[in-house]
């Protein structure tokens, strides 16, 4: 067996100067840093993310938001934290099951003002100071693919998709081949994600209504989630939300994704009863995103694998 690590010592005093610069970007702007469980009795419900469960019923969190958005509804003001976060069977060049994921929520701000500051925070840790671009989700596939993605169904997506020599799986349950958020993801993953941030960052926001997810949706035609994606040389490094805040309409698409997860056999896990608590009491009008700190980490130096940039990956843990 090989017991040592897979990052350099180089490498590991980077990414320790790279979480002292975040610490400074936040403090400068008085942000307060905190700590949430790792362990919930609740789990993220989200159709594209599994949860780890533990022997006694309870699941590591994949995500500290919850419980962040718990701390606003209590009046914390702006909050920040680096949280370790774990993902059933994701591994691979970009993936690690356990990473650490950098999560802010700033209240009064909407998904646009937030990403000034995201760009501000990787600016500040060496990422290229110009050549930033943004994109509306409709802008980036009519750039990179050819068409409005807002206006095409399943069956034509799929069969555009397969006119670039890119088939999709041939197991598709028929109810699955007839999602169309399945497929506008292949288009992302294996056509546009790929060209986005070429060179500097690029910001992807106002995505379809239908992958909302945990934020608000904009009413007018066709309607759009306000949220964003970053990507740096095609690849996803952060998910920022204009915050949903109205419970019921929460708790909806809670039960949905559960009722999504029931009907294609996968686990179903118990929804945050308390987060859903908390935006009855009245959570701020506000926006939050994560970041992947290894993937930024491999972005700013240069490399291909994320093993490079962590000590012990999963197959050496």
């Amino acid at each position: 067996m090989n017991w040592k690590p897979t990052a350099s010592f180089d490498t590991l005093r980077a990414r320790a100067a790279l979480l002292a610069r975040i610490r400074q970007f936040f403090a400068e702007r008085e942000v307060l840093e905190v700590t949430t469980p790792v362990l919930s009795r609740h789990a993220t419900v989200d159709r594209h993310i599994d949860s780890f469960a533990t022997v006694d019923g309870r699941w590591l969190q994949t995500s500290p938001e919850f419980a962040m958005k718990r701390l606003l509804a209590a009046g914390s003001g702006p909050i920040w934290q680096l949280a370790p976060v774990f993902r059933l069977d994701e591994q691979g060049r970009h993936h690690n099951c356990e990473f650490t994921m950098l999560e802010w929520y700033r209240p009064g701000f909407d998904h646009r003002r937030l990403m000034d500051e995201v760009e501000s925070l990787l600016r500040s840790c060496d990422a290229p100071e110009s050549g930033w671009r943004r994109f509306s989700y409709r802008e980036a596939f009519e750039l990179h693919a050819g068409f409005d993605p807002h206006t095409l169904d399943a069956s034509a997506l799929r069969a555009r998709l397969r006119e670039r020599g890119v088939a999709g799986p041939d197991d598709l349950s028929a109810d699955e081949g007839a999602d169309r958020d399945f497929w506008l993801d292949l288009w992302m993953s294996h056509v546009v994600g790929p060209q986005l941030g070429r060179g500097a960052p690029a910001f992807l926001y106002d995505f379809p209504a239908s992958q909302a997810a945990l934020a608000r949706v904009r009413d007018e035609l066709p309607p759009v989630a306000e949220r964003f994606e970053l990507f740096w040389h095609g690849i996803e490094l952060a998910n920022g939300f204009h915050e949903l805040t109205d419970a019921v309409e929460q708790r909806n698409r809670f039960e949905a994704d559960q009722v999504w997860r029931r009907q294609r056999g996968r686990v179903v896990p118990p929804h945050d009863r308390e987060l859903i608590a908390a935006l009855q009491s009245g959570l701020p009008a506000c926006a939050g995103v994560a970041i992947g700190v290894e993937r930024l980490l491999m972005m700013l130096l240069g490399k291909s694998c994320i093993d490079e940039v962590m000590a012990f990956p999963a197959d050496r843990a």
